[in-house]
C-alpha cells in the first residue's frame, strides 16, 4: 500500500514537471509570436500644416486623421530641415552629424560604414526587416540597404524619382526600380508600388515579427500624380500646388489600404504603426511677398502658423507630424505630448517598446520616450535638441542651425525666439535676454566640442569588393564647392561643373574605370543627344527638358598618384581607362574636355577590379 502511493506520489510529480516544462515552454514560445511588429511610415516633403488632423481646411486625409484619433502625438516633434540627415538620425538614434550625413547631395547623404541601424538591431533580436521606397543613404555598398540590415529591399535610388541616380527617365508610372540588389520593371504608380509590395511582405512573413521601414518619396518633387487625385484641389487659390496635395491624397488612401490589410490578417492590433515626415512642407505653401523662399513668413496654404518651409532654420523648416499607434501596448486613443523630441528618440522608444536587446557599446543621442507615453515626465531628461542643414561639404558652427529648449529657440546663435509669445517667429528678443543667448551659446560650444571630433571620419565608396563588383558612382555624390547636377535635367542640359569621389580599395590590383556621360541602360554614345521622355495624358508628368550634345574631345582621370588622359571616339558609350592601384583610400577626379576647351567631370563612373 504505502509502496504504492509513493509510486502515485512520484508519477504525479513527474507528470507535475512536465506540464509545467510544456506551460514554460508555451509561454516562451508565445512571446517570441506575440513580439510587436513595426511598421514606421516615413513620407516626404509633408509638412505639419499638410493634413486635415492638423486643421489645414483644403486637404482630405481621412485615413491620416483616423490614425491621428487613435493614436499619441508628438505636438513638438523635430527632425532635420532635410531628408537625409533626418533618415540618417531616425535609423541610427544618433544626431545626423554624428553619421557622417548632413546634406542631400555632394557626398554628404552617404552614412557612415560603422553606423549600426534600426534594422540591424531588429534583426539581430529576431525580426525579419524590410524597407520599401527612399533611402537617400547611398547607394552603392557599403552604404546600401542591404548593407545596413535590411533582408528585403525594393527602392528608387538618390533622393527622389528622376534625381541622378535614379533608372533614367523614371516618372512614377510603370518605373523600373531596384530590388534586393536587381534592376527591375514594376507596374503602377510609385507610391501604389510600395505600398502594394509592403502587404506582399507582411503576407509572407505574419507569423514571425517584422520591421518594415515603408519610406515614400511623395510628396517630393517633381509633383507628379494621377488627375484624379490633383483634380478636387485644383483652381483653389488657397492651394499653392494642387498635384502637391493629390500626392498626399494618394499617401492617405494607401494607408487605409494598409490598415485594412492588417485587420483582415489580425495584425493590426500588435503592431506598432508610425507616421511621420522628413521636414517640413516643400510645396504646401506660398510665402508673403519679398520673404526669403525657405525661410520667409507664410501667406497662403497651411503651415501650422509657422515661418519657414522644407530646408529651413526656423519651425517650419524641421516641426513635423508623428503619431505612434500600438493597440496591444495600449496606445491606441488619441493622446498629445507637448514635450521637445527629435528624430534621434525613435530608435531607443522602439528598443524599449519592443524590448530589444543592445549592445552594451551602441550609446544613443536620444533618449526613450515611453516615460513622456506613461505620463512621467519627470524621468525625461530636460534637454536641449539641435537641428540643421548644411548646403556644403563640410560642417560649419551654427550654420543655418536651431537650438532648441522648451519654447525657447535660438536661431544661428544670434535671433532669439519664445515660441510662447511669438510661435511665428517674428521678432527677435536676444537683446532682451543677453544671458539666455549667452547661456545657450556656451551649451552649443560644448556640444559642438563634443561632437566635431566625429568630423574625421569620412564616407568612401569601397571598390573592389565582391560586395559590389563594378561599382558606378554618380555626380549627385561629387564633392565639390560649387554646384552638384543631382537631377537628370542637370545631365540633359549638360551643366559644366566637377568634383571628386572619394573611394577605398579593398586591395591591390587592376581596376577599370569608365567614364560615361549618360548612364548605361541608355546605352547612348558620348557625344549623342537624349530623346525627349514624354508627358502621360491625365497626369500631371510633363515633357522632359530638351538635352543638349557635348562634343567631347578628351577624357582625363586622377586617382592615387596616375593621371592619364585619352582622345575620346564620339560614337562610344564611354571612355575606358585601366590602372593599376594600391590598397587604400583615395580620391577619383575625371575630367571631359569639349570642343570649347570647357571641361566638366563626367557623370557617371564605373570602376571594376579585373
Amino acid at each position: 500500500m504505502q509502496r504504492n502511493l509513493k509510486k502515485k506520489v512520484f508519477y504525479i510529480s513527474i507528470l507535475s514537471s512536465v506540464l509545467l516544462y510544456a506551460s514554460c515552454k508555451s509561454e516562451i514560445k508565445t512571446n517570441e509570436t506575440t513580439k510587436p511588429n513595426v511598421i514606421l511610415i516615413m513620407v516626404d516633403d509633408v509638412g505639419y500644416g499638410d493634413i486635415a488632423a492638423h486643421g489645414n481646411e483644403w486637404i482630405k486625409t481621412p485615413n491620416i486623421d483616423k490614425l491621428y484619433a487613435e493614436s499619441t502625438r508628438l505636438t513638438d516633434y523635430h527632425v532635420s530641415p532635410t531628408c537625409a540627415p533626418t533618415r540618417a538620425a531616425i535609423m541610427t538614434g544618433h544626431h545626423n552629424y554624428r553619421t557622417g550625413v548632413f546634406f542631400t547631395i555632394k557626398g554628404r547623404s552617404l552614412i557612415l560604414e560603422k553606423e549600426i541601424t534600426m534594422a540591424q538591431i531588429f534583426k539581430d533580436n529576431g525580426y525579419s526587416t524590410a524597407m520599401f521606397g527612399k533611402w537617400h543613404l547611398g547607394d552603392n555598398y557599403p552604404f546600401r540597404p542591404q548593407d545596413k540590415g535590411f533582408d528585403e529591399v525594393l527602392m528608387h535610388a538618390g533622393g527622389g524619382v528622376g534625381q541622378t541616380m535614379d533608372y533614367w527617365d523614371n516618372d512614377y508610372f510603370d518605373d523600373t526600380y531596384i530590388h534586393n540588389g536587381e534592376l527591375e520593371k514594376f507596374e503602377g504608380y510609385a507610391t501604389d508600388v510600395w505600398f502594394e509590395n509592403v502587404k506582399q511582405y507582411i503576407g509572407k512573413q505574419k507569423d514571425k515579427p517584422f520591421f518594415c521601414y515603408l519610406s515614400t518619396n511623395a510628396a517630393h518633387s517633381p509633383y507628379w500624380v494621377d488627375d484624379k487625385y490633383s483634380d478636387p484641389y485644383k483652381d483653389n487659390e488657397n492651394i499653392p500646388n494642387a498635384a502637391f496635395y493629390g500626392m498626399i491624397a494618394n499617401i492617405d488612401e494607401n494607408l487605409g489600404k494598409l490598415q485594412d490589410y492588417l485587420k483582415s490578417i489580425n495584425l493590426m492590433d500588435n503592431t506598432i504603426i508610425i507616421f511621420t515626415a522628413d521636414n517640413g512642407s516643400a510645396a504646401g505653401n506660398k510665402m508673403e511677398e519679398g520673404q526669403d523662399r525657405l525661410d520667409g513668413f507664410i501667406a497662403k496654404g497651411n503651415n501650422a502658423g509657422m515661418r519657414g518651409v522644407k530646408a529651413s532654420m526656423y519651425e517650419g523648416g524641421h516641426r513635423v507630424p508623428f503619431f505612434i499607434h500600438w493597440k496591444n501596448g495600449g496606445i491606441n486613443v488619441g493622446k498629445d505630448i507637448n514635450d521637445l523630441t527629435a528624430h534621434y528618440d525613435i530608435l531607443p522608444t522602439l528598443i524599449d517598446l519592443c524590448e530589444l536587446d543592445v549592445k552594451e557599446d551602441i550609446k544613443f543621442d536620444g533618449s526613450s520616450l515611453v516615460p513622456l507615453m506613461k505620463g512621467d515626465a519627470s524621468k525625461f531628461e530636460d534637454r536641449i535638441v539641435y537641428v540643421n542643414t548644411q548646403f556644403s561639404t563640410d560642417p560649419v558652427p551654427w550654420k543655418r542651425t536651431a537650438l532648441m529648449h522648451r519654447n525657447w529657440r535660438l536661431v544661428e546663435g544670434t535671433e532669439l525666439y519664445d515660441l510662447k509669445t511669438d510661435p511665428e517667429q517674428r521678432t527677435n528678443i536676444a537683446d532682451q535676454y543677453p544671458e539666455k543667448v549667452k547661456e545657450y551659446k556656451a551649451a552649443y560650444d560644448k556640444w559642438w566640442a563634443e561632437i566635431s571630433p566625429t568630423f574625421v571620419e569620412k564616407p568612401y565608396f569601397i571598390i573592389g569588393d565582391k560586395a559590389e563588383n563594378p561599382t558606378t558612382l554618380f555626380c549627385h555624390d561629387w564633392h565639390s564647392d560649387d554646384f552638384t547636377p543631382w537631377q537628370q535635367n542637370h545631365i540633359r542640359e549638360g551643366q559644366i561643373n566637377n568634383g571628386f569621389w572619394r573611394v577605398k580599395a579593398v586591395e591591390a590590383g587592376t581596376y577599370t574605370i569608365k567614364l560615361r556621360r549618360w548612364p548605361v541602360e541608355t546605352h547612348l554614345a558620348l557625344n549623342a543627344k537624349a530623346p525627349l521622355r514624354p508627358a502621360i495624358p491625365g497626369t500631371s508628368v510633363t515633357e522632359s527638358k530638351k538635352s543638349k550634345a557635348l562634343i567631347i574631345k578628351k577624357a582625363k582621370i586622377k586617382i592615387q598618384d596616375i593621371e592619364l588622359t585619352k582622345g575620346v571616339n564620339p560614337n562610344d558609350e564611354y571612355v575606358e581607362f585601366e590602372v593599376n592601384l594600391e590598397k587604400g583610400e583615395t580620391h577619383l577626379e575625371t575630367w571631359f574636355t569639349l570642343d570649347n576647351k570647357e571641361e566638366l567631370g563626367a557623370y557617371y563612373a564605373t570602376i571594376e577590379k579585373i
